[in-house]
């Protein structure tokens, strides 16, 4: 696990936003961890989340000319790592979308800059890829590009009921249906390389069996 990533794992446990416990997810699954980035809610913390989603995707050595972030999570996101960039002595344009069309002033559904030129998508995970879809189809509406999909972390998880899943993860079928990449700041094999350290706490050590045997049942192989 790289620096970076090793940060960010540690970021996300002292911020509550890694949890460890039984969560029941969106496909109805009892997840030994939960990542909640609505849980990045200050200030500080949040600042330091966009320099990580800002350092992960110059690292990544795509092309890129602006940033898009789907409502809602993606808004905050969005904006956040433009402002990191900028930072980072690179300033790009930014924009979001309502959920709802506004039928006066400026009209439409999109607010910031136009979406033009390569334009990647800023979301915090991606579980059944809706929004994704959703920001591909209003960004090549406008004529522009979709370039790549930057997200906090990669669960890893194969889809579908137990004796019918998928055969890849929601991130490589994202990847594969776009022809566009996914980066992500994290995924779960970091996560499991964080908990097997030696000088992870008593109270989280035990947490590292049942997300590996989560990994075993429904992560990619």
């Amino acid at each position: 696990m790289d620096n970076l990533r090793h940060q960010f794992i540690e970021f996300a446990v002292a911020s509550g936003v890694l949890r460890f416990g039984e969560f029941v997810t969106k496909a109805g699954r009892t997840s030994p961890y939960f990542f909640n980035a609505g849980a990045f809610n200050d200030g500080a913390t949040l600042g330091t989340l966009a320099h990580f989603y800002a350092q992960s995707l110059l690292d990544a050595g795509i092309e890129f000319d602006m940033l898009f972030g789907p409502a809602y999570k993606g808004i905050t996101l969005a904006s956040a790592t433009a402002v990191a960039l900028a930072g980072k002595g690179r300033n790009v344009p930014f924009a979001f979308n309502r959920k709802e069309a506004k039928d006066h002033g400026e009209g439409g559904s999109i607010v910031g800059a136009a979406l033009k030129g390569k334009v990647v998508i800023i979301d915090d995970v991606i579980s059944a890829g809706t929004s994704v879809r959703e920001s591909v189809e209003l960004i090549r509406a406008a004529g522009a590009t979709p370039c790549a999909v930057l997200i906090a972390l990669d669960r890893m998880e194969r889809s579908g009921k137990d004796d019918a899943l998928s055969a890849g993860s929601a991130v490589q079928e994202v990847s594969q249906a776009y022809g566009i990449p996914v980066i992500s700041i994290s995924n779960l094999d970091d996560l499991l390389s964080y908990l097997a350290r030696a000088d992870v706490s008593d109270s989280l050590a035990p947490f590292q069996q049942p997300i590996a045997a989560y990994r075993q049942r429904y992560g990619i192989r």
